[in-house]
């Protein structure tokens, strides 16, 4: 039974990933978790300097899920350098950077820092707002994020993953975008942006007002857009949005995704990836599947 996938020339040893921001960088989950036991490890994000992040109460539960407003807090790409890569790089998995940046130059920045490090592949969180163009979200709108991959790709050796913001209007415009610029994959959804008010404090839940909605309530919508994305491109595409089970990772593989990625799911069971990669292999023997790819955007 196979179930290594091939993201961008990168061959994993099968499609389960952690989603940006719900793993650290696999060392707080290694107690629990066989890093080298799923496909890649994705980090949280990282920026060309360390970032504070949004004042506190920075996360909120919601029915379905949660909301976070963490502002990307990180220790900046130097000290992930010297401290994260070593211990990931000691796993069978694949390695996965995200990055942010509140510029064009900030993330170009970081992507050449990366550019001689062990590494497999980088992903764009360009759900960051845009400074210099109003605080828009480089990944709202297509040309910006057209241009945005076009000059990462100028400095990366690594394929370029683009995390596309489901804040859209037509989430297939992206994909093209996107792809128009070079991204050699897409990972699909961040989170949906939302707000909780708290009634008894007659105040917002979260310091920063709104922040991202994530979890099982936004699963429907993420499967959508994975579907809508796989059929815009013929780049391989990362699902992700509300999985914590097996059937929930299966859906997005048969809407197109070459891959997935738990994260809120981690909160909830810090077993939730294994649980995962086991369904899918259960699945797989149940239904007489040799080769998970045969699967891949079954569903049309």
């Amino acid at each position: 039974m196979n179930t290594k996938v091939n993201i961008a020339g990168v061959i994993l040893n099968n499609p389960v990933m952690t989603a940006s921001g719900t793993f650290g960088s696999g060392e707080e989950y290694s107690q629990f978790v066989n890093l080298s036991q799923l496909g890649a490890v994705v980090t949280k994000g990282v920026s060309i300097v360390p970032w504070e992040g949004n004042p506190t109460p920075r996360i909120a539960e919601t029915y379905g899920g949660m909301i976070n407003a963490i502002g990307l807090q990180n220790p900046g790409i130097d000290l992930f350098i010297e401290r994260d890569i070593p211990f990931l790089t000691q796993f069978d998995s694949k390695i996965v950077v995200n990055v942010c940046g509140k510029t064009m130059e900030d993330y170009c920045e970081v992507v050449e820092k990366l550019s001689d490090m062990p590494v497999d592949l980088l992903e764009m969180n360009v759900s960051c707002p845009n400074v210099k163009e109003g605080g828009i979200a480089f990944g709202q709108n297509p040309n910006a994020l057209e241009k945005i991959t076009k000059e990462v790709k100028k400095f990366a050796r690594q394929p370029i993953i683009m995390k596309l913001s489901p804040n859209v209007t037509d989430i297939a415009e992206m994909a093209k975008a996107a792809t128009a610029g070079g991204a050699d994959a897409l990972s699909l959804i961040n989170t949906l942006t939302g707000m909780k008010i708290d009634i008894n404090r007659k105040s917002f839940a979260v310091a920063n007002k709104t922040g991202g909605l994530s979890g099982p309530a936004i699963k429907p919508v993420a499967v959508r857009m994975v579907y809508e994305a796989a059929n815009a491109v013929d780049i391989p595409i990362i699902g992700m949005g509300g999985i914590v089970n097996a059937e929930d990772a299966l859906e997005f593989i048969m809407a197109g995704a070459s891959a997935v990625a738990v994260g809120t799911g981690n909160f909830i069971n810090p077993y939730a990836t294994l649980n995962v990669l086991k369904g899918i292999e259960e699945y797989m023997e149940k239904n007489h599947i040799e080769d998970i790819n045969e699967i891949i955007g079954c569903v049309r």
